[in-house]
């Protein structure tokens, strides 16, 4: 097997138990419905009360600076960035506050790095915005769940000055939508209202509301930010009584001068539950069947959003709610799973999709600044500096797959295996990558690891390709927490860059690609 390194080529024999044998179809042209992909795809939500924490206060936070730059060095385009989640939803404005100050709860071995209860924040708190890389699309929340018009007024102002402010405006660092509430579907249960709150209150709340951030943000069709809809936690999809896009659509939220405004509806999701302690399965997150219909159930909600010509995001999601589950959001595994999982939601009509993080969060990609405490259980440790976890090396995988053309279209290879997904992507409407993936969790003590092999073969007009250029991402065990590698290199890096030399393997098309259980790879085509 050839295998191109930065310094040359050489060859190598590899002998893997092969137990089962596909071929897969691909077409050499983007079918109809083939889905356009932005090279922000992969985006990240972030946990409002710590927001100096990741962008920094009297200088930029270099690590995550550099991480996010790692996308920009392969799609030329920054991760779109939200700043808000439960916390968004305890925020005050001081005048007093430079930045901001925290009321925080105890920590507890389930959630060990809580949200906070109480933000006051200050002017400074919005003007390190301009710490972002250049370029960056921001999407921020206000205050909806304490219904205090007054605070909303000042946090609006304060939002906007920021955004008007020399050192954003030079950077090009841009507010594109202003979210009023987090999950207020969830108001009741986080006592937030009264047992009478339902949807029709929500949306007058939501209108009265957002009508005065937007007069106050001077927001217009014309203006470049808009207001995000809905952010809910869930939904009763069709089932017009609950919450849902269906439903405030039903109750005319478009039609007031607020939900004219509306560009994008905005749904949050996780896979499962850690709130209660309670375990979850590693095999369980990964599996193909359970990722799908993850996502499919919300075909309804995307539908009715595309058909009133809005955008549809997960504004926020990741594995397991309450953090992340210990030794599974933060595993190898965890990575294997989100890569399946947002290349799947491009196929039911999701355009972006952001990933939350909060410091000493179990699924994170990134832990931006230096840990004291056990992500798993809060207990202390020796300092462990900024890194990232797993699940970045899943997100530069996208990244690489969409790269930067500007032109990039994916679709679904249809594979009759119940452990293998499947990408094909397209540039300028050609054949261009594809992604496979082995779902199968392959744990220590599990014996051969077993693998698939994928032969390939092509439809449509054009000229079948010859080769094939090979990256993999390299796994030791599903429950793995570092030492990942990409096409032989790594980003377990003090300072977030990539470091090693590039491992490609040069293959013909003809002897097709093995596929290890826990395994990712990366197929270029020429």
């Amino acid at each position: 097997m050839p295998r191109f390194m930065m310094w040359g080529t050489h060859f190598i024999t590899l002998v893997v138990p092969i137990v089962s044998a596909i071929e897969v179809t691909i077409p050499l042209t983007a079918p109809l419905g083939a889905a356009p992909l932005k090279g922000n795809l992969v985006s990240l939500s972030i946990e409002q009360d710590r927001w100096n924490d990741w962008a920094g206060t009297t200088e930029p936070n270099t690590f995550f600076n550099n991480v996010l730059d790692n996308f920009i060095q392969i799609t030329n385009t920054p991760p779109f960035v939200r700043i808000g989640a439960d916390s968004e939803d305890h925020t005050d404005f001081s005048y007093d506050v430079e930045y901001e100050e925290d009321i925080f709860p105890p920590s507890s071995t389930i959630m060990p790095y809580p949200e906070a209860t109480n933000i006051t924040v200050g002017q400074g708190f919005y003007d390190i915005i301009s710490h972002l890389p250049n370029g960056t699309e921001v999407h921020w929340g206000l205050n909806l769940r304490e219904y205090n018009l007054t605070a909303a007024y000042l946090e609006t102002v304060a939002l906007m000055n920021a955004f008007s402010s020399p050192a954003v405006l030079e950077k090009h660092i841009t507010l594109k939508f202003i979210e009023v509430g987090n999950e207020a579907d969830l108001y009741y249960d986080n006592e937030g209202r009264n047992s009478s709150w339902n949807v029709q209150e929500y949306v007058s709340e939501w209108e009265e509301f957002a009508y005065n951030v937007s007069i106050t943000a001077n927001l217009s069709k014309l203006s470049c930010t808009k207001l995000i809809g809905a952010a809910f936690a869930g939904s009763s999809h069709n089932n017009l009584s609950g919450f849902s896009p269906q439903a405030i659509f039903n109750l005319g939220i478009l039609e007031s001068p607020a939900g004219q405004l509306i560009e994008t509806i905005s749904q949050h999701h996780y896979s499962g539950s850690f709130c209660t302690g309670s375990g979850a399965a590693l095999q369980d997150l990964m599996t193909k069947s359970y990722i799908r219909g993850n996502l499919s159930a919300f075909i309804p909600d995307i539908e009715a959003t595309l058909a009133n010509g809005l955008k549809y995001i997960l504004g926020e999601t990741n594995s397991i709610s309450c953090h992340g589950a210990p030794n599974v959001s933060n595993t190898a595994g965890a990575a294997l799973w989100l890569l399946d999982y947002t290349l799947y939601a491009t196929q039911v009509g999701i355009s972006r999709i952001h990933f939350h993080e909060g410091i000493g969060y179990k699924y994170n990609l990134i832990q931006p600044l230096t840990l004291n405490y056990s992500i798993l259980d809060g207990s202390p440790i020796t300092p462990l500096a900024p890194h990232v976890q797993p699940a970045y090396y899943a997100a530069i995988i996208v990244a690489e797959a969409i790269a930067s053309s500007g032109t990039t279209q994916a679709v679904e290879i249809s594979i009759d295996e119940d452990n293998v997904s499947g990408y094909a992507f397209f540039e300028h409407g050609s054949l261009s990558k594809a992604v496979f993936i082995n779902t199968v969790a392959y744990f220590s003590g599990a014996g051969a690891r077993n693998s698939t092999h994928i032969d390939f073969s092509f439809t449509g007009l054009g000229y079948p390709p010859n080769n094939t250029s090979v990256k993999t991402l390299k796994i030791g065990y599903a429950s793995d927490t570092s030492n990942l590698t990409w096409g032989g290199q790594t980003y377990e890096t003090s300072d977030g860059r990539v470091s090693g030399p590039l491992t490609v393997d040069v293959l013909p098309v003809s002897s097709g690609i093995d596929l290890q259980e826990t395994e990712a790879i990366l197929v270029m085509f020429s």
